[in-house]
């Protein structure tokens, strides 16, 4: 009976000894710290912005590497978030709206969270990772996978519960979505603590100090949902922002004849905002930014007190840009600068090349391959991003890689015998950005082309796509294009240039 025994103890030992060894490894790992804020351009005191106050983002610029031009992959909540949290892009996955779970068209698809997991770390998930429709799916798990995280908390503040009190330029808008796609605003009563982000800090913060007690590396995801609309935060905040001090962006007169019709798809009810409302609207953005930007400051405040920032990576970014009436349009859902350039910083335990800015246009498709090169774990096989390691090293190196941006127009998700079925798009917009150059077409050119040139026109006021002095520079640009975005040679024009 004894031999038995002996021998089962001696397999336990070995098993417990195995699992020491492999904990101890991992533990050796670098933690992730993945914070994420929602329609946040990049207004921010360290991308140059002269009004918006955001310290707490600022102070992180100066111990990471600050990307200056770096790319979301879809102006629009889910196929940006399904993209930079598989790595893939929204072609591949095929989401091109809010409205498609991720698993619906990539059942077996392996996610970052997934990648993690699968390399020992605990991963969890605090607010707002995969598309939540705001705010009527604030406090669920909307279109979260479950299968990316070990653990997930959705917070709900007063925020979910104020909205009869919020001020919107549609005030007869009904149904759950009402806030969420039209511009609209609450300067709220209470303090930060009591808004939906403020409880996500906090709980954060006791997360951080749960997981500096365990021998393994983690992976936390902290996704903000200011400063989409509608712009909620506490009265302080807008003090930040008179509007009377709020400078209107100038639209060149006949400026929307220049331009293709599908770049910019307007809407009647903003245009006929009056620029009062414009103030008071970009105002309330501006507060939500500040807003968050110190709930962030309270996770990295945490980050710090528990000793965690020296064995911990930290990245931070926002799902895509957003106009504030630049182009005389709001939102998102354009593939100009405004709505396809996103803030992008990432700080290195080591300090390696802290407070240094990157001038190469890089993808938020790229942090799924960066993050596992930097962590030392597998990624997938096939991935459409690039590691940004060599550029976190030297922040000048060589980057042939262009940023691809895309948008829909004219989605359609058919429904037969009651179940959708996969999304018809009928114009689909593509646009590469380089350093200087951003050029788009529209259906492979057959619904419009557009060329801006960022060493002359920064603002992207002026197309020259019908310029004959640059037709050589699009026919490089076109090739780059089809060659990064494949899909898009599907829609190839018929003529030549």
């Amino acid at each position: 009976m004894n031999a038995p025994l002996k021998t089962h103890g001696t397999a336990v030992f070995v098993a417990i000894s195995t699992l020491f060894v492999q904990a101890t490894a991992s533990a050796a790992k670098p933690n992730v710290l993945f914070i994420v804020s929602d329609d946040l351009a990049p207004r921010l005191g360290c991308y140059g912005d002269p009004v918006v106050k955001s310290p707490n983002i600022d102070r992180l610029a100066a111990r990471g590497v600050r990307f200056d031009r770096a790319y979301c992959q879809f102006p629009l909540c889910n196929p940006s978030r399904a993209s930079f949290l598989t790595g893939l892009r929204p072609d591949t996955i095929r989401i091109y709206e809010n409205a498609t779970h991720l698993r619906e068209t990539s059942p077996r698809v392996q996610t970052l969270g997934q990648t993690f997991m699968r390399a020992g770390y605990y991963v969890a998930r605090i607010g707002k990772l995969y598309h939540y429709g705001v705010p009527a799916h604030i406090g669920t798990d909307s279109y979260d996978d479950f299968q990316s995280w070990h653990y997930r908390f959705n917070p709900r503040g007063r925020d979910r519960d104020d909205e009869d009190k919020i001020i919107s330029i549609q005030p007869n808008a009904t149904g759950p979505g009402r806030f969420g796609a039209t511009l609209s605003w609450l300067a709220a009563e209470g303090q930060d603590t009591d808004q939906t982000d403020g409880e996500g800090a906090t709980h954060a913060v006791a997360m951080l100090e749960k997981l500096r007690k365990q021998n393994r590396p983690f992976f936390l995801a902290v996704g903000f949902y200011r400063p989409h609309t509608p712009y909620v935060a506490p009265k302080k905040w807008f003090d930040l922002y008179p509007p009377d001090g709020i400078n209107l962006p100038a639209v060149p007169a006949g400026y929307r004849s220049t331009i293709p019709k599908p770049a910019l798809p307007f809407k009647p009810v903003e245009d006929r905002m009056t620029d009062e409302q414009r103030r008071l609207a970009i105002q309330a953005y501006h507060a939500s930014t500040s807003f968050m930007d110190a709930q962030v400051g309270r996770v990295l405040d945490a980050l710090d007190r528990l000793g965690l920032a020296r064995s911990t990576i930290v990245v931070f970014f926002s799902d895509h840009g957003y106009h504030l009436y630049e182009h005389g349009y709001w939102q998102k859902m354009s593939i100009f600068e405004n709505a396809a350039r996103v803030p992008l910083i990432i700080a290195m335990p080591d300090g390696k090349c802290a407070g240094q800015v990157c001038p190469r246009p890089v993808e938020l498709v790229d942090l799924h391959a960066t993050l596992a090169d930097l962590c030392g774990v597998r990624a997938p096989a096939k991935l459409d991003g690039k590691s940004l390691r060599p550029l976190l090293q030297n922040t000048k190196a060589t980057w042939s890689k262009p940023a691809i941006t895309q948008v829909a127009r004219q989605v359609e998700r058919p429904v037969t015998n009651g179940i959708p079925e996969p999304t018809k798009v009928n114009l689909m917009g593509y646009s590469i950005r380089t350093e200087r150059w951003r050029y788009t077409e529209w259906n492979g050119g057959d619904s419009g082309l557009e060329l801006y040139d960022h060493e002359r026109d920064p603002e992207e006021l002026k197309n020259l796509a019908q310029d004959a002095a640059h037709a050589e520079v699009i026919r490089e640009l076109r090739k780059q294009l089809h060659r990064a975005a494949p899909a898009a040679a599907k829609f190839r024009r018929k003529e030549k240039l």
